[in-house]
């Protein structure tokens, strides 16, 4: 009868801990980048118009209501 044996199989340390480590650097590379993209967005509320304008920002897109002068005149005329 042939004698088997079991080996243990030896793994490194690297490669059993590898998958893991690499997703906890990732996962902790996308909180830093969400940290920063907050930060810049918190400095970017408290700038006035002016101070965006002197770093090249562009302004806020904000809804703007355009009223044509007469507009009113016309709209009570065809009344």
């Amino acid at each position: 009868m042939a004698d088997t044996q079991t080996r243990a199989a030896r793994t490194s340390k690297s490669h059993l801990f590898g998958p893991s480590l690499k997703s906890v650097a990732m996962m902790i590379a996308a909180f830093r980048g969400w940290r920063r993209t907050v930060a810049r967005r918190r400095a970017l509320t408290d700038l006035t118009a002016d101070q965006l304008n002197d770093i090249g920002h562009p302004e806020a897109d904000r809804p703007v209501l355009n009223i044509k002068a007469g507009l009113i005149t016309n709209l009570m005329s065809m009344r």
